[in-house]
């Protein structure tokens, strides 16, 4: 089972879990991305993120069919959050889960950073000064697929 989303609300970390828990695998792994307080010396008081939420959806897909291509894996949930993340709130959750560790350990690796490399969503971090700043992913930046 597959399932992604980009949703506004918090991401509840128990609710992925669950999609991906089952009595045929005995591994889950998560990565949880959220929002620091700091950045290159500037405090940091949350972040702000747009997203093109139809080929966001698509191309998060697309990374659970490559995660599939590439490991036996279980159960895949992946949701990003848009609009406003405040310090310490997750932005992103990644769960996967596969019968043994490896796999769902190197898979998530791998689908947080296609993630950051593929998926058309954006990031504005807003500072305490009232100042903010877009910022591009190195990951898109390097990327084979984007140039």
């Amino acid at each position: 089972m597959d399932h992604v989303d980009i949703i506004e609300d918090v991401i509840k970390v128990e609710k992925l879990v669950d999609l991906v828990t089952s009595p045929s695998y005995g591994a889950i792994t998560t990565f949880i991305g959220t929002t620091r307080d700091n950045f290159d010396g500037k405090n940091v008081t949350r972040l702000e993120y747009e997203a093109y939420i139809p080929m966001a959806r698509k191309k998060m897909l697309e990374i659970c069919g490559m995660v599939r291509e590439k490991w036996k894996v279980g159960n895949i949930a992946i949701v990003h959050r848009i609009g406003v993340v405040p310090v310490k709130e997750a932005s992103i959750i990644i769960a996967i889960s596969s019968a043994h560790r490896r796999e769902s350990l190197e898979s998530v690796h791998f689908a947080i950073d296609t993630l950051k490399a593929t998926v058309p969503i954006w990031k504005k971090e807003i500072y305490e000064d009232g100042s903010n700043s877009w910022k591009e992913n190195t990951e898109w930046k390097h990327s084979k697929i984007n140039g």
